[in-house]
């Protein structure tokens, strides 16, 4: 399968480097109007020059957010099937747009929201399998990232767990609201708190910022029977049940077989391109919804 990575970035490199390992997957050209980097395959500046001169099968697109649409939609007139980084645009409208292209010309789209391929959140949607649902709530925070500057928070951090809430919970937000502050910039949100009411009276929230010193990942969930705690970076899950008046409780270290989450999504991407099955990948209509969620809670809806 001959496939073009765009934008070759911090995601971009790594999303050649896990190409390189996928043996069905035949790099065939690259493209970045700035890298000075040196690559055995052939590297373009320019998109339009890339298409015209190279045959594809599939792209992977990871230049910045406000490139997306515009990028995107080159592919999808010539008809070759995308995994688009998340967000799938700037705004929903975009992403409307991107997904009314593609379904006319038949193109098959994913977003890559790579958290859904973490292997302790399916472990975590396994253990909650039949359990009564409560809460959810997802702490995502780290240092500034000199490499951001076309979004804030909300777009760069916050789409990876609007999207997590509801691929845990398998129920659809149906109300938000947003909080959010400039500390260390003027020109974007760096730190919002987010919450949430889903369907089936269970409740969820999202601390995110680029306020702390170090990075946390986390995802908690209680349910009747037990309170989950998922650590997205060291692919830990810890069980706590049986609470009793004298403040004991059982502990567990739940199973979870290690992988990493970018390999299986762009493993999935090419079998979604093989068979069009989609399987866990994010679709241009999930990444649509989560760009809708953070746009009406801005609006205060």
């Amino acid at each position: 399968m001959r496939l073009a990575i765009v934008g070759l970035g911090s995601m971009g490199r790594n999303h050649y480097r896990i190409a390189k390992k996928i043996p069905e997957f035949k790099i065939a050209a690259l493209c970045d109007s700035m890298t000075t980097e040196e690559y055995p395959e052939p590297l373009f500046q320019d998109v339009d020059e890339m298409l015209l001169k190279t045959k594809l099968d599939a792209a992977i697109i990871c230049v910045p957010t406000f490139m997306h649409y515009e990028v995107a939609l080159k592919f999808i007139e010539k008809g070759i099937p995308l995994l688009i980084e998340k967000p799938i645009a700037s705004t929903s409208e975009q992403g409307r747009a991107l997904l009314e292209k593609a379904q006319g010309s038949g193109v098959r789209i994913a977003v890559g929201h790579v958290e859904r391929f973490n292997p302790v959140v399916n472990a975590l949607i396994n253990e909650l399998e039949g359990k009564d649902l409560y809460s959810i709530h997802i702490t995502r925070v780290g240092p500034f990232p000199p490499r951001i500057a076309d979004v804030g928070v909300l777009t760069d951090l916050s789409v990876h767990d609007i999207d997590l809430i509801r691929y845990i919970s398998k129920r659809e937000i149906i109300g938000s609201r947003i909080f959010k502050s400039r500390k260390l910039v003027d020109h974007h949100e760096d730190n919002a708190i987010l919450s949430f009411s889903l369907e089936r009276e269970v409740v969820a929230g999202i601390i995110t910022n680029w306020l702390t010193p170090f990075k946390k990942r986390k995802v908690e969930v209680a349910t009747a029977e037990a309170y989950y705690e998922a650590d997205l970076m060291t692919q830990a899950l810890v069980e706590y049940s049986a609470y009793k008046m004298n403040n004991s409780f059982i502990h567990r270290d739940c199973y979870v077989p290690k992988a990493e989450p970018l390999l299986s999504e762009v493993t999935a991407f090419m079998n979604y391109v093989r068979t069009g099955e989609p399987g866990q990948l994010a679709t241009a209509a999930d990444g649509i919804r989560t760009l809708e969620i953070i746009e009406r809670s801005q609006k205060g809806s």
